[in-house]
């Protein structure tokens, strides 16, 4: 097959293991960068040029799509999907994944469990809304957001306050503020299980090195290998269904009443693959030659 892979560039650990797998198994890749693609929008015939080349002939893209580029990089996604080219994870779920409300909604409706949530743009209530979150400590974050980046704790109410009152009057692009309940039993711990196609294929537990209530890699945190329960397992692919994402990162936590989910990345690390020697890459590849000849299925979630 003509795969392209959708990233910042060569230089991407992910990049470079999608590519390796692929070539081993006998397939034509091209590194793309998405950010550099342009969309040539009239009747009948949705192009995307890409160094001066227009991007044809292609069975399968595989998006890596950088958080900070969702809008255009889905753009790009989108335009090539209607093309009739094949992505394992299509436009609207990568759209869906990256808005937090969004996201916490449909895994509610879908029955899975997260921390409760409260959602609000109106500042004259924060008592009634820090106490319908649990009351302090409390977690204040932006909708949008990866890496543990826009994420707070606020440790008292007069410090929680402080907090939404700021983002309340800063936040000018209408991007949502959330408060979420603190897990203590979990603070600064978390897991990531990598799910692609229905399977949990590896999975790590995340800890934060210091008092940072965050465990994310990227901020600092230490990963190790992890066996999911069953009812974990389950949760898992329930939440990358639930946002229709044939490849996931999800993350959740362990509390008293059970697992719950924190986030569904999109375009998950492959730094699981350093801690649990599991190759990830490999059974993406695998997942994109059993489904590119059937094409891409038609979004089920609807919102």
């Amino acid at each position: 097959m003509n795969i392209a892979i959708l990233s910042n560039g060569n230089g991407n650990y992910s990049t470079k293991r999608l590519k390796e797998e692929a070539i081993l198994r006998g397939h034509t890749v091209k590194i793309i960068k998405y950010r550099d693609c342009y969309a040539s929008i009239e009747k009948n015939n949705p192009a995307v040029s890409y160094k001066g080349e227009d991007l044809t002939n292609f069975d399968a893209i595989i998006p890596r799509i950088a958080s900070n580029m969702t809008r255009y990089g889905t753009a790009i996604v989108r335009q090539l999907e209607m093309q009739g080219v094949y992505t394992p994870s299509s436009s609207i779920a990568i759209t869906r994944s990256r808005d937090k409300l969004r996201s916490l909604q449909l895994l509610a409706k879908a029955g899975v469990g997260i921390p409760k949530t409260i959602v609000s743009r109106n500042s004259a209530d924060i008592d009634d809304l820090i106490d319908k979150a649990g009351g302090t400590p409390v977690i204040i974050k932006l909708a949008r957001g990866t890496h543990g980046n826009g994420v707070v704790l606020a440790e008292t109410k007069k410090a929680a306050k402080s907090v939404l009152q700021a983002l309340y009057i800063t936040n000018e692009d209408g991007t949502n503020v959330l408060l979420q309940e603190f897990v203590k039993e979990s603070a600064g711990t978390d897991i990531r299980a990598f799910v692609v196609g229905g399977r949990v294929i590896a999975s790590m537990q995340r800890k934060s090195l210091d008092d940072d209530f965050r465990s994310n890699l990227h901020k600092g945190g230490e990963g190790t290998i992890i066996k999911l329960t069953e009812e974990e397992t389950k949760m898992a692919i329930k939440a990358a269904k639930a946002m229709g994402l044939n490849v996931a990162g999800v993350d959740m936590m362990r509390s008293e009443r059970g697992p719950l989910i924190l986030e569904v990345n999109a375009s998950p690390g492959f730094g699981i693959e350093k801690v649990t020697g599991r190759n990830v890459a490999a059974p993406i590849i695998e997942y994109v030659e059993r489904n590119a000849k059937r094409g891409s299925k038609k979004d089920k979630v609807g919102a």
